[in-house]
Protein backbone atom coordinates (compact mmCIF):
# COMPACT_ATOMS: atom_id res chain seq x y z
CA UNK A 1 0.00 0.00 0.00
CA UNK A 2 1.23 3.51 -0.75
CA UNK A 3 2.20 5.87 1.73
CA UNK A 4 0.04 9.14 1.60
CA UNK A 5 1.67 12.26 2.37
CA UNK A 6 1.73 16.28 2.59
CA UNK A 7 4.31 17.56 0.97
CA UNK A 8 3.29 16.02 -2.74
CA UNK A 9 4.47 13.42 -4.90
CA UNK A 10 7.83 15.23 -6.21
CA UNK A 11 7.91 18.00 -3.76
CA UNK A 12 11.37 16.99 -2.17
CA UNK A 13 13.38 16.43 -5.58
CA UNK A 14 11.50 19.86 -6.71
CA UNK A 15 13.43 21.51 -3.65
CA UNK A 16 16.45 20.65 -4.27
CA UNK A 17 15.71 21.35 -7.88
CA UNK A 18 15.50 24.91 -6.80
CA UNK A 19 18.53 24.92 -5.29
CA UNK A 20 20.97 24.13 -7.71
CA UNK A 21 19.75 27.75 -9.50
CA UNK A 22 21.90 28.66 -6.64
CA UNK A 23 25.19 27.46 -8.63
CA UNK A 24 27.20 29.03 -11.20
CA UNK A 25 25.57 29.63 -14.31
CA UNK A 26 28.00 26.65 -15.95
CA UNK A 27 26.96 24.68 -13.49
CA UNK A 28 25.07 21.32 -14.90
CA UNK A 29 21.60 21.76 -13.43
CA UNK A 30 19.72 18.34 -13.16
CA UNK A 31 16.68 19.91 -14.10
CA UNK A 32 17.81 20.80 -17.36
CA UNK A 33 19.38 17.68 -17.83
CA UNK A 34 19.47 16.21 -21.43
CA UNK A 35 18.04 12.98 -19.76
CA UNK A 36 18.59 9.00 -20.07
CA UNK A 37 18.99 6.63 -23.35
CA UNK A 38 15.95 5.17 -22.44
CA UNK A 39 13.35 7.68 -20.40
CA UNK A 40 11.97 6.47 -17.35
CA UNK A 41 9.67 8.22 -14.03
CA UNK A 42 11.58 10.40 -12.15
CA UNK A 43 12.42 9.89 -8.48
CA UNK A 44 10.03 11.81 -6.23
CA UNK A 45 13.11 12.56 -3.51
CA UNK A 46 15.99 12.36 -5.87
CA UNK A 47 17.74 14.36 -8.92
CA UNK A 48 18.62 12.20 -12.18
CA UNK A 49 22.45 13.22 -11.31
CA UNK A 50 21.54 11.56 -7.40
CA UNK A 51 20.33 8.44 -8.61
CA UNK A 52 23.23 8.28 -11.26
CA UNK A 53 25.70 8.46 -8.42
CA UNK A 54 23.46 5.65 -6.01
CA UNK A 55 23.16 3.17 -9.50
CA UNK A 56 26.51 3.28 -9.40
CA UNK A 57 27.36 2.78 -6.14
CA UNK A 58 24.94 -0.65 -6.07
CA UNK A 59 26.38 -1.81 -9.40
CA UNK A 60 28.50 -5.27 -8.88
CA UNK A 61 31.45 -3.65 -11.23
CA UNK A 62 32.06 -0.60 -7.97
CA UNK A 63 32.00 -3.32 -5.32
CA UNK A 64 34.68 -5.03 -6.96
CA UNK A 65 36.80 -2.16 -7.17
CA UNK A 66 37.91 -3.48 -3.75
CA UNK A 67 39.95 -6.42 -5.12
CA UNK A 68 41.61 -4.83 -7.65
CA UNK A 69 45.25 -3.06 -8.13
CA UNK A 70 45.92 0.30 -8.34
CA UNK A 71 49.61 0.32 -8.97
CA UNK A 72 50.90 -2.46 -6.60
CA UNK A 73 50.06 -6.17 -7.22
CA UNK A 74 49.34 -8.69 -4.58
CA UNK A 75 50.89 -6.06 -1.89
CA UNK A 76 52.21 -7.19 1.24
CA UNK A 77 50.07 -4.49 4.09
CA UNK A 78 47.29 -3.34 4.87
CA UNK A 79 47.50 0.33 3.86
CA UNK A 80 48.58 -0.22 0.36
CA UNK A 81 45.81 1.70 -2.57
CA UNK A 82 42.98 0.05 -4.01
CA UNK A 83 41.19 0.99 -7.02
CA UNK A 84 37.96 1.26 -4.30
CA UNK A 85 39.87 3.34 -1.51
CA UNK A 86 41.49 5.52 -4.96
CA UNK A 87 37.64 6.28 -6.57
CA UNK A 88 37.17 7.80 -3.03
CA UNK A 89 39.78 9.59 -2.33
CA UNK A 90 39.12 11.02 -6.03
CA UNK A 91 35.48 11.93 -5.10
CA UNK A 92 36.42 13.46 -2.00
CA UNK A 93 38.56 15.87 -3.70
CA UNK A 94 36.31 16.66 -6.87
CA UNK A 95 33.96 17.42 -4.39
CA UNK A 96 35.65 19.58 -2.53
CA UNK A 97 36.61 21.73 -5.28
CA UNK A 98 33.08 21.39 -7.09
CA UNK A 99 31.85 23.06 -4.04
CA UNK A 100 34.56 25.52 -4.00
CA UNK A 101 33.54 26.35 -7.54
CA UNK A 102 29.40 26.62 -7.14
CA UNK A 103 29.09 23.46 -9.53
CA UNK A 104 26.66 20.30 -8.90
CA UNK A 105 28.36 18.58 -6.17
CA UNK A 106 26.22 15.57 -6.87
CA UNK A 107 26.77 15.42 -10.69
CA UNK A 108 30.50 15.70 -9.56
CA UNK A 109 30.11 12.30 -7.30
CA UNK A 110 28.59 10.58 -9.78
CA UNK A 111 30.90 11.09 -12.53
CA UNK A 112 34.01 10.43 -9.68
CA UNK A 113 32.71 7.22 -8.69
CA UNK A 114 31.90 5.86 -11.94
CA UNK A 115 35.59 6.69 -14.07
CA UNK A 116 36.92 3.57 -13.17
CA UNK A 117 34.59 0.68 -13.42
CA UNK A 118 35.95 -0.30 -16.54
CA UNK A 119 39.70 -0.86 -15.11
CA UNK A 120 40.96 -4.35 -15.28
CA UNK A 121 43.01 -6.30 -12.81
CA UNK A 122 45.96 -6.20 -12.11
CA UNK A 123 45.95 -1.81 -12.51
CA UNK A 124 47.16 -0.49 -15.97
CA UNK A 125 50.04 -3.76 -16.39
CA UNK A 126 46.69 -5.76 -17.11
CA UNK A 127 45.32 -2.46 -19.05
CA UNK A 128 48.96 -2.80 -20.86
CA UNK A 129 48.13 -7.04 -21.37
CA UNK A 130 44.78 -6.92 -22.93
CA UNK A 131 45.05 -3.47 -25.21
CA UNK A 132 47.05 -5.93 -27.40
CA UNK A 133 44.68 -8.86 -27.39
CA UNK A 134 41.32 -7.32 -29.22
CA UNK A 135 40.72 -5.45 -31.97
CA UNK A 136 40.73 -1.58 -31.74
CA UNK A 137 43.15 -1.94 -28.52
CA UNK A 138 41.41 -1.31 -24.71
CA UNK A 139 41.31 1.45 -22.53
CA UNK A 140 40.12 1.36 -19.49
CA UNK A 141 38.00 4.79 -19.72
CA UNK A 142 35.80 3.66 -22.61
CA UNK A 143 36.10 -0.06 -20.85
CA UNK A 144 34.20 2.64 -17.67
CA UNK A 145 31.29 3.54 -20.11
CA UNK A 146 30.90 0.33 -21.53
CA UNK A 147 30.29 -0.97 -18.37
CA UNK A 148 27.16 1.40 -17.55
CA UNK A 149 25.56 1.16 -20.91
CA UNK A 150 25.79 -2.26 -21.38
CA UNK A 151 27.68 -4.93 -19.14
CA UNK A 152 25.48 -3.78 -16.12
CA UNK A 153 22.11 -4.48 -15.27
CA UNK A 154 21.93 -7.55 -16.82
CA UNK A 155 22.88 -6.68 -20.21
CA UNK A 156 21.22 -3.25 -20.48
CA UNK A 157 23.28 -0.95 -18.39
CA UNK A 158 22.68 1.84 -15.64
CA UNK A 159 20.70 4.16 -17.65
CA UNK A 160 22.81 6.89 -16.43
CA UNK A 161 22.67 10.82 -17.56
CA UNK A 162 23.76 12.40 -20.66
CA UNK A 163 26.07 14.25 -18.35
CA UNK A 164 27.82 11.78 -16.22
CA UNK A 165 28.26 9.26 -19.17
CA UNK A 166 29.79 11.93 -21.91
CA UNK A 167 32.54 12.65 -18.55
CA UNK A 168 33.50 9.13 -18.08
CA UNK A 169 35.87 8.84 -20.83
CA UNK A 170 37.38 11.97 -21.17
CA UNK A 171 39.19 11.35 -17.17
CA UNK A 172 41.53 9.52 -18.94
CA UNK A 173 45.35 11.46 -19.24
CA UNK A 174 48.08 11.07 -21.75
CA UNK A 175 51.91 11.32 -20.61
CA UNK A 176 52.56 14.48 -22.15
CA UNK A 177 50.88 16.39 -19.56
CA UNK A 178 48.12 16.76 -16.64
CA UNK A 179 46.28 19.05 -18.26
CA UNK A 180 46.91 18.18 -21.58
CA UNK A 181 43.52 17.68 -23.59
CA UNK A 182 44.48 13.08 -23.81
CA UNK A 183 41.20 11.37 -24.39
CA UNK A 184 39.01 15.18 -25.15
CA UNK A 185 37.84 17.31 -22.97
CA UNK A 186 34.52 17.01 -20.79
CA UNK A 187 31.94 19.42 -21.78
CA UNK A 188 30.38 19.75 -18.07
CA UNK A 189 32.85 21.31 -15.91
CA UNK A 190 31.60 18.83 -13.27
CA UNK A 191 33.87 16.26 -15.78
CA UNK A 192 36.31 18.34 -15.98
CA UNK A 193 37.33 18.54 -12.56
CA UNK A 194 37.40 14.84 -11.49
CA UNK A 195 39.91 14.91 -14.58
CA UNK A 196 42.17 17.36 -12.75
CA UNK A 197 41.17 15.31 -8.97
CA UNK A 198 41.89 12.11 -10.38
CA UNK A 199 45.32 13.20 -11.19
CA UNK A 200 45.75 14.59 -7.79
CA UNK A 201 44.40 11.63 -6.29
CA UNK A 202 46.47 9.30 -7.60
CA UNK A 203 49.81 11.15 -7.88
CA UNK A 204 49.34 11.38 -3.77
CA UNK A 205 48.59 8.13 -2.63
CA UNK A 206 50.51 6.54 -5.52
CA UNK A 207 54.16 8.45 -4.03
CA UNK A 208 52.87 6.88 -0.32
CA UNK A 209 52.38 3.51 -1.87
CA UNK A 210 55.99 3.64 -3.82
CA UNK A 211 57.89 5.14 -0.30
CA UNK A 212 55.64 2.43 1.71
CA UNK A 213 57.15 -0.66 -0.86
CA UNK A 214 60.62 1.15 -0.08
CA UNK A 215 61.29 2.15 -4.00
CA UNK A 216 61.09 5.86 -3.65
CA UNK A 217 61.82 8.42 -0.39
CA UNK A 218 60.65 11.67 0.18
CA UNK A 219 63.76 13.05 -0.22
CA UNK A 220 64.22 11.75 -3.93
CA UNK A 221 60.98 13.45 -4.97
CA UNK A 222 62.06 16.21 -7.81
CA UNK A 223 63.49 19.28 -6.07
CA UNK A 224 60.58 21.90 -7.80
CA UNK A 225 58.19 19.84 -7.03
CA UNK A 226 58.52 19.68 -3.28
CA UNK A 227 59.59 22.87 -3.22
CA UNK A 228 56.35 24.09 -5.12
CA UNK A 229 53.84 21.28 -3.98
CA UNK A 230 55.26 21.08 -0.07
CA UNK A 231 56.92 18.37 1.98
CA UNK A 232 54.64 15.87 2.45
CA UNK A 233 50.65 14.16 1.20
CA UNK A 234 48.82 16.43 2.77
CA UNK A 235 50.19 19.80 2.23
CA UNK A 236 50.62 19.08 -1.30
CA UNK A 237 47.03 18.23 -2.10
CA UNK A 238 46.03 21.10 -0.46
CA UNK A 239 48.42 22.65 -2.65
CA UNK A 240 46.94 21.31 -5.90
CA UNK A 241 43.18 21.51 -4.90
CA UNK A 242 43.22 25.62 -3.33
CA UNK A 243 45.39 26.32 -6.83
CA UNK A 244 42.44 24.60 -9.38
CA UNK A 245 39.76 26.34 -7.38
CA UNK A 246 41.69 30.05 -7.77
CA UNK A 247 43.23 28.88 -11.25
CA UNK A 248 39.41 28.45 -12.39
CA UNK A 249 37.61 30.55 -10.30
CA UNK A 250 36.32 33.01 -12.83
CA UNK A 251 36.10 30.49 -15.54
CA UNK A 252 33.78 28.80 -14.14
CA UNK A 253 32.13 31.85 -12.86
CA UNK A 254 31.64 30.52 -9.50
CA UNK A 255 30.32 33.75 -8.43
CA UNK A 256 27.62 33.72 -10.78
CA UNK A 257 23.92 32.82 -10.17
CA UNK A 258 21.96 31.57 -12.65
CA UNK A 259 18.38 31.96 -10.50
CA UNK A 260 17.26 33.29 -13.60
CA UNK A 261 18.63 30.98 -15.72
CA UNK A 262 15.61 29.57 -17.84
CA UNK A 263 16.27 25.93 -19.90
CA UNK A 264 16.31 28.12 -23.34
CA UNK A 265 19.20 29.81 -21.49
CA UNK A 266 20.87 26.97 -19.89
CA UNK A 267 20.65 25.09 -23.27
CA UNK A 268 22.74 28.12 -24.85
CA UNK A 269 25.09 27.47 -21.77
CA UNK A 270 25.44 24.28 -22.66
CA UNK A 271 25.93 24.44 -25.97
CA UNK A 272 29.15 26.51 -25.43
CA UNK A 273 30.28 24.44 -23.37
CA UNK A 274 30.66 21.53 -25.39
CA UNK A 275 31.78 23.57 -28.46
CA UNK A 276 34.69 25.09 -26.40
CA UNK A 277 35.12 21.39 -25.47
CA UNK A 278 35.24 19.99 -28.40
CA UNK A 279 38.01 22.39 -29.55
CA UNK A 280 40.11 21.14 -26.72
CA UNK A 281 39.48 23.95 -24.00
CA UNK A 282 38.96 23.24 -20.89
CA UNK A 283 38.00 25.80 -18.26
CA UNK A 284 39.19 23.94 -15.30
CA UNK A 285 42.85 24.28 -14.82
CA UNK A 286 45.85 24.90 -12.57
CA UNK A 287 47.96 27.75 -12.39
CA UNK A 288 51.52 27.54 -14.99
CA UNK A 289 53.69 26.60 -12.00
CA UNK A 290 51.96 24.36 -10.30
CA UNK A 291 50.64 22.60 -13.36
CA UNK A 292 54.82 22.16 -14.17
CA UNK A 293 55.54 20.97 -11.03
CA UNK A 294 52.67 18.36 -11.22
CA UNK A 295 54.22 17.41 -14.40
CA UNK A 296 57.44 17.25 -12.77
CA UNK A 297 56.06 15.02 -10.33
CA UNK A 298 53.86 13.20 -12.57
CA UNK A 299 56.95 12.21 -14.76
CA UNK A 300 59.49 11.14 -12.42
CA UNK A 301 56.85 8.56 -10.96
CA UNK A 302 56.27 7.18 -14.67
CA UNK A 303 60.42 6.73 -14.83
CA UNK A 304 60.72 5.64 -11.37
CA UNK A 305 57.59 3.65 -10.55
CA UNK A 306 54.98 3.12 -13.15
CA UNK A 307 57.50 2.21 -15.64
CA UNK A 308 60.11 0.40 -14.01
CA UNK A 309 59.64 -3.37 -14.70
CA UNK A 310 63.05 -3.86 -12.20
CA UNK A 311 60.90 -2.30 -9.29
CA UNK A 312 57.56 -4.47 -10.15
CA UNK A 313 58.64 -7.83 -11.29
CA UNK A 314 55.40 -8.99 -10.81
CA UNK A 315 54.08 -6.89 -13.44
CA UNK A 316 55.00 -9.61 -16.16
CA UNK A 317 53.39 -12.35 -14.59
CA UNK A 318 50.36 -10.94 -13.90
CA UNK A 319 49.92 -9.70 -17.67
CA UNK A 320 50.90 -13.66 -18.27
CA UNK A 321 47.51 -14.34 -16.33
CA UNK A 322 45.43 -11.42 -19.02
CA UNK A 323 47.22 -13.37 -21.95
CA UNK A 324 46.98 -16.63 -20.72
CA UNK A 325 42.38 -16.52 -19.67
CA UNK A 326 41.89 -14.63 -22.75
CA UNK A 327 43.67 -16.95 -25.27
CA UNK A 328 41.48 -19.98 -23.12
CA UNK A 329 38.00 -18.47 -23.20
CA UNK A 330 38.12 -17.35 -26.84
CA UNK A 331 38.87 -20.62 -27.77
CA UNK A 332 35.97 -22.05 -24.67
CA UNK A 333 33.29 -19.53 -25.31
CA UNK A 334 31.41 -22.63 -23.67
CA UNK A 335 33.14 -21.84 -20.28
CA UNK A 336 31.81 -18.18 -19.94
CA UNK A 337 29.17 -17.45 -17.55
CA UNK A 338 25.72 -17.10 -19.21
CA UNK A 339 25.66 -13.39 -19.45
CA UNK A 340 28.84 -13.54 -21.28
CA UNK A 341 28.28 -16.60 -23.45
CA UNK A 342 24.94 -14.89 -24.59
CA UNK A 343 26.56 -11.70 -25.74
CA UNK A 344 28.84 -13.77 -28.56
CA UNK A 345 27.56 -12.74 -32.19
CA UNK A 346 26.36 -9.40 -30.64
CA UNK A 347 29.86 -8.94 -30.14
CA UNK A 348 32.74 -10.61 -31.40
CA UNK A 349 34.17 -13.70 -28.97
CA UNK A 350 37.00 -11.73 -28.32
CA UNK A 351 35.49 -8.32 -27.26
CA UNK A 352 33.19 -10.78 -24.79
CA UNK A 353 36.16 -12.27 -23.10
CA UNK A 354 37.45 -8.82 -22.68
CA UNK A 355 34.82 -8.20 -20.91
CA UNK A 356 34.62 -10.92 -19.01
CA UNK A 357 38.13 -10.58 -18.26
CA UNK A 358 38.17 -6.95 -17.79
CA UNK A 359 35.61 -7.25 -14.86
CA UNK A 360 37.57 -9.67 -12.09
CA UNK A 361 39.41 -8.89 -9.32
CA UNK A 362 43.00 -9.56 -9.25
CA UNK A 363 41.87 -12.28 -6.93
CA UNK A 364 39.29 -14.06 -8.90
CA UNK A 365 41.94 -13.52 -12.12
CA UNK A 366 44.46 -15.37 -10.45
CA UNK A 367 42.09 -18.62 -9.26
CA UNK A 368 40.42 -18.62 -12.25
CA UNK A 369 43.89 -19.18 -14.10
CA UNK A 370 45.01 -21.76 -11.75
CA UNK A 371 41.61 -23.53 -12.43
CA UNK A 372 42.69 -23.28 -16.00
CA UNK A 373 45.97 -24.30 -16.13
CA UNK A 374 45.32 -27.32 -13.78
CA UNK A 375 42.38 -28.05 -16.20
CA UNK A 376 44.46 -27.54 -19.65
CA UNK A 377 48.03 -27.91 -18.59
CA UNK A 378 49.02 -27.73 -22.27
CA UNK A 379 47.76 -25.74 -25.22
CA UNK A 380 47.02 -22.40 -23.50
Amino acid sequence: MGTVTAWGSDAVRHRIERREFGLSRLAAKSMHSRGRARSEPESPIRTCFQRDRDRVIHCKAFRRLKDKTQVFIAPRGDHYVTRLTHTIELSQIARTIARALNLNEDLTEAIALAHDLGHPPFGHAGEEALDGLVEGGFRHNFQSLRVVDVLEGDGVGLNLTWETRESIPTHSKVREGVTAPGWGVAAMLEGQVCKLADAIAYLNHDIGDAVRAGLIGEEDLPSRAREVLGPNHSVRIDTMVRDVVSASWHAAQAEGDSADQDAEAFTRVRDLLIASASRGEARITMSSSVREAVDELRDYMFRAVYLNSDARPETGEAQDVIRALFHHFVRHREQLPGEFRNRVGRDPIERVAVDYIAGMTDRFARACYERVMTARPVGL
